[in-house]
């Protein structure tokens, strides 16, 4: 997790949303880290963990990335959580919640994690709040470093 917040404050001092992702294997080795590349590439599908799920699935040369643990400065949102679904994750870890960035005005589809877990009847390990702090305070970083922009 530390890794997805250091990548995630250096998305924001380029002037992207305050996301970041980290992608290990089953033995706890780095695959990948990214961040937040929406307004870079004028893409919004660009978020963080989508971007490390790409990452990570070309550095391996497979589309399951099984055995694989994510860490995510927020619960992923719908799309994301799909894409870490589709790509076979066992394990979503993340530090703040939706309803977090919610309250800063980013336009997020209120189905958390779990709901999407049950839903779709997947395996995945969801484990919450992870370094809660430490993702809260990014997010006040974000807060005092942030471009206008419409989220």
């Amino acid at each position: 997790m530390i890794l997805a917040v250091e990548k995630c404050r250096i998305g924001i001092l380029k002037g992207q949303s305050p996301f970041g992702a980290a992608i290990a294997d089953k033995s706890g080795n780095l695959v990948c880290t990214d961040h937040n590349h929406v307004f870079e590439k004028n893409d919004p599908t660009a978020h963080a963990e989508v971007s490390a799920v790409r990452k990570a699935c070309k550095k391996l040369k497979t589309i399951k990335l099984k055995d694989c643990t994510i860490y995510s400065t927020t619960e992923p949102c719908p799309m994301c959580f799909s894409a870490i679904h589709w790509a076979g994750i066992k394990r979503i870890v993340f530090g703040t919640r939706i309803e977090d960035v919610q309250k800063l005005g980013f336009s997020e589809i209120p189905i958390s994690n779990s709901q999407m877990k049950k839903l779709g009847k997947t395996e995945i390990i969801i484990e919450k709040d992870f370094m809660r702090k430490e993702n809260l305070e990014l997010l006040n970083f974000w807060k005092k470093n942030r471009k206008s922009r419409t989220y």
